[in-house]
């Protein structure tokens, strides 16, 4: 691991402490899940939107309507 240094505002450090101390973490351990977990969600993000973008350009209306024979018909 890398040490690094940082400006965080009072409150919020504050508000890690106080989390971190909650779950038994260190101040280090917490932020480190917190950039993870943040990392993770921009990444399915993009995933997403991704995805909701091809779907856009080449919807499959088939998928979504069932077989006549399915019925009967």
């Amino acid at each position: 691991m890398k040490t690094v240094q940082m400006t965080i505002d009072e409150a919020l450090l504050s508000a890690v402490d106080q989390a971190a101390g909650e779950s038994q973490e260190t101040r280090s351990a917490f932020i480190r899940v917190a950039l993870q977990a943040e990392l993770k969600r921009r990444q399915n993000a993009a995933m997403e939107e991704a995805h909701r973008q091809s779907f856009q350009a080449q919807p499959d209306d088939d998928v979504w309507q069932p077989s006549r024979r399915a019925w009967g018909e």
